[in-house]
């Protein structure tokens, strides 16, 4: 089986499933939390594509889509510059809001594309280079873009859930 082909079928499967969470939300469904300790369906998205960038980012040794591109600044966020949503409070999750699903869907997809190239150009072997050390065992390139897909799938679940709990609340 081709690793290349597999890996980028997963990943399009995030994408596919970011753009049928967003597709009609309004910018008051985006930000809406089921209670005031929930995550919304913008942050879940935000979250599973800033985590999908800063991994792939750090194992192509690359800038991430979300400062090279610009996106930080377009979406203007209080949160520290690096932040990819891991140990957010409450407050922090309300710090994620948007006014529609185009910014998420559009910096979503530069990730994707971003993380496309570099799987396409990794070959079996690559997938066993050691890319974090301070685990026991030590994390393999694929071990990290296996973690990232199931981070992503688990989050945009999420998200379609919250989705489908606020459509009928």
């Amino acid at each position: 089986m081709d690793v290349t082909a597999l890996l980028l079928d997963g990943f399009s499967r995030i994408r596919e499933e970011v753009h049928e969470v967003l597709d009609g939300l309004s910018g008051r469904e985006l930000n809406a939390r089921t209670d005031s300790g929930a995550n919304s369906v913008a942050w879940l998205v935000w979250h599973l594509s800033r985590v999908q960038d800063d991994h792939v980012a750090d194992a192509a040794e690359a800038e991430q889509v979300w400062t090279d591109d610009g996106f930080d600044e377009r979406f203007g966020l209080s949160l520290p510059a690096g932040s990819t949503g891991f140990g957010h409070s409450a407050r922090d999750v309300a710090k994620v809001h948007v006014t529609g699903p185009a910014l998420l869907a559009e910096y979503h997809d530069a990730v994707q594309a971003r993380t496309g190239d570099f799987v396409r150009g990794l070959d079996g072997a690559a997938l066993d280079v050691v890319v974090d050390a301070s685990w026991d065992p030590p994390t393999t390139l694929g071990v990290r873009l296996v973690s990232v897909l199931s981070d992503g799938l688990q989050h945009v679940g999420q998200a379609a859930f919250v989705k489908g709990a606020l459509r009928r609340g």
